[in-house]
C-alpha cells in the first residue's frame, strides 16, 4: 500500500472529486481511482465523498493506493545526448524514433532502458526518473530526476504548471496569426491508440504564436499549459491545422498542389510529425534556481523549413 497526501490546487475548483484525482494522482487511472473512491479509499478533509462531489480547492486528499505490480526493466547500452547532468537532475535531448518508456511492442530499446544503463540507480526512482514524456517520434528536450527529492520536486512542478516548455511545429495550412486553444482531451472512443477533443476530457491548454508563413504551411512555437498525450498534435488537428507528417492526426497524406520535386522529395522522406521540444525551463530541486535549455531545430526539420522557403521563393519568382 502506499499512503498519498496532497492538497487540491485552488484552479481544479469546481470539479469534481473523481476529476481532480486524475489531475493530481495522474499514475492511477480513471477507473482504479474511482474505484478506490467508491471502497472508502480516498478521504476528503477527513472524510469519504462520493466521485460527483464537487470541490472547492485547498481540500486535504489522502489517498491509500495500491501500489502497482513492479515489472522488471532491463538496462540497455543505448547512446543518450545528455544536454546537461548534475547530481539531481539529467537533461537529455530524445531523437525521433525513440520510445520513452516500455510497453506493448516495444519493451526494449527506450529511453528507460538507456536510463536504468546509464544510471543504475535510477531503478530506485520512480519510472526511472521520467517523470513526463515525448511521443515517440517527437524530439527534443526531456528532463529526468536522479534522485527521489528531484523526482518529488519536478512532479510538484508539472503539477502546479511552473514548467516551461515550448516547441517548434510546422502545420499543414498557413495560419493568419497566434491564439490559445483550451479544448479538454480524453481518449477517442472507437479508438483507444488516438485522443480526441471531448466535453468529458481532461483540460488541455495550448498557447502557440506564428513564427513563419510559407505558402501552404506555418512553422509556430507552441507553450504547452497543461500537458496530455498528444496534446499539439490533437489541438492543432482540431484548428484544421494539423501537423506535417502526423499519421495519425494529419488524414491521408496528399502532396501539394504545384510542389517542385525538391519540396516533394522532402514531404516523401520526413517520416514523422514536425514537432521538436525546443526549449524547457525548470527550478532546481536542490538550489531553487531557474534553469533553461534550447535546443536548435534538428536537422530533418530544418531540411524540411529550408525546402518549403525555398519552393517560396521559386513560386514567387
Amino acid at each position: 500500500m502506499a499512503i498519498l497526501e496532497a492538497e487540491v490546487p485552488f484552479e481544479l475548483a469546481g470539479k469534481r472529486l473523481d476529476q481532480i484525482l486524475v489531475e493530481m494522482f495522474s499514475d492511477y487511472s480513471r477507473n482504479k481511482l474511482q474505484l478506490w473512491i467508491k471502497a472508502g479509499r480516498v478521504s476528503v478533509n477527513g472524510e469519504n465523498i462520493k466521485a460527483k462531489d464537487r470541490l472547492e480547492g485547498g481540500e486535504a486528499i489522502i489517498l491509500d493506493a495500491e501500489e502497482e505490480e513492479v515489472t522488471e526493466y532491463l538496462p540497455e547500452d543505448i547512446p543518450l545526448d545528455i544536454i546537461y547532468e548534475d547530481d539531481e537532475i539529467l537533461i537529455v535531448n530524445k531523437p525521433a524514433g525513440l520510445v520513452v518508456h516500455p510497453g506493448a511492442g516495444n519493451w526494449t530499446g527506450t529511453l528507460q532502458n538507456g536510463l536504468l544503463f546509464y544510471l543504475p540507480n535510477a531503478a530506485s526512482v520512480p519510472r526511472s526518473g521520467i517523470v513526463h514524456r515525448l511521443d515517440k517520434d517527437t524530439s527534443g528536450l526531456l528532463m529526468v530526476a536522479k534522485t527521489l527529492m528531484a523526482h518529488h520536486s519536478l512532479v510538484e512542478q508539472l503539477q502546479a504548471r511552473t514548467i516551461h516548455r515550448e516547441y517548434l511545429a510546422v502545420t499543414i495550412g498557413r495560419m493568419t496569426g497566434g491564439g490559445t486553444v483550451d479544448e479538454p482531451l480524453g481518449r477517442h472512443p472507437t479508438d483507444r491508440k488516438r485522443q480526441t477533443v471531448r466535453d468529458d476530457g481532461k483540460m488541455a491548454i495550448t498557447h502557440y504564436r506564428v513564427l513563419e508563413r510559407f505558402k501552404r504551411n506555418t512553422l509556430i512555437q507552441v507553450k504547452l499549459e497543461t500537458g496530455r498525450t498528444h496534446q499539439i498534435r490533437v489541438h492543432m488537428a482540431h484548428l484544421r491545422m494539423p501537423l506535417v507528417g502526423d499519421p495519425t492526426y494529419g488524414g491521408r497524406f496528399q502532396m501539394p498542389k504545384d510542389c517542385g520535386a525538391e519540396l516533394e522529395a522532402v514531404l516523401r522522406s520526413f517520416k514523422r510529425q514536425a514537432l521538436h521540444a525546443e526549449k524547457l525551463g525548470l527550478e532546481h530541486p536542490k538550489t531553487g534556481e531557474y534553469i533553461e535549455w534550447q535546443l536548435p531545430v534538428p536537422e530533418d526539420m530544418q531540411q524540411l523549413l529550408d525546402a518549403l522557403a525555398h519552393h517560396d521563393e521559386l513560386d514567387i519568382a
